[in-house]
């Protein structure tokens, strides 16, 4: 399995249909990048959510990515309804791509059953073209997980981490049945267990360049 390093990454756009999205998906990728990389300058974008759930985002973003130079587009557009503002949230995908010219993008899988997190995944594609992107998984109900191609490895402590911080700064979602930490732990030690690691995030990507240096 060939690995590489996440301390060339120095700017990430991090693409969610709503608060908690990103944390939920790829909460341990943060943690790593923040670590790897002091300072690293990262633009968040969220398509959904009330005041209340962008304040939740906004410590969220800082407590998963301690030293990052961050920023913020977060939007109201409504839950579930994305599809209908087509333009409008491929608007909203340009005008991330005018705040940061990102090594990395993440957002959701292309296949995601929800179809908010579906139309994410389809667009960032068409906008941020040079970008190295990375598609999420995010689990829910509809059993739509499928067979990811890359992986980030996830220690003890930095899944525990991870868990604490989503039930510390999601607060409005701990009475939902699919925020639970048996259930975060759970795909991630499934995932772990695919790359020979404890504890795993899981992404799909549709391109990869490998440069010679």
């Amino acid at each position: 399995m060939l690995g590489l390093s996440l301390h060339g990454v120095r700017s990430l756009v991090a693409v969610g249909a709503h608060p908690d999205d990103i944390e939920i998906a790829a909460g341990g990728l943060l943690l790593s990048l923040a670590a790897a990389n002091p300072g690293v300058q990262v633009h968040y974008v969220l398509c959904t959510g009330t005041p209340e759930r962008h304040v939740e985002a906004r410590a969220a973003a800082a407590a998963f990515l301690p030293g990052a130079r961050l920023s913020f587009a977060l939007h109201r557009l409504p839950d579930g309804r994305l599809p209908a503002h087509w333009n409008t949230v491929k608007d909203i995908l340009h005008e991330a791509a005018t705040v940061l010219a990102p090594d990395l993008v993440i957002c959701p899988a292309q296949n995601d059953a929800h179809q908010d997190h579906r139309l994410l995944g389809e667009l960032v594609p068409t906008v941020f073209r040079s970008a190295f992107a990375l598609h999420y998984e995010i689990p829910k109900w509809d059993g739509d997980l499928g067979r990811p191609s890359v992986y980030v490895p996830l220690t003890d402590e930095l899944m525990r981490r991870k868990v604490e911080l989503l039930h510390k700064h999601f607060s409005s979602q701990r009475g939902r049945d699919w925020f639970d930490e048996e259930v975060f732990r759970g795909l991630a030690r499934l995932r772990g267990m695919e790359c020979r690691s404890t504890y795993a995030e899981a992404f799909g990507c549709d391109k990869l360049l490998l440069m010679p240096r």
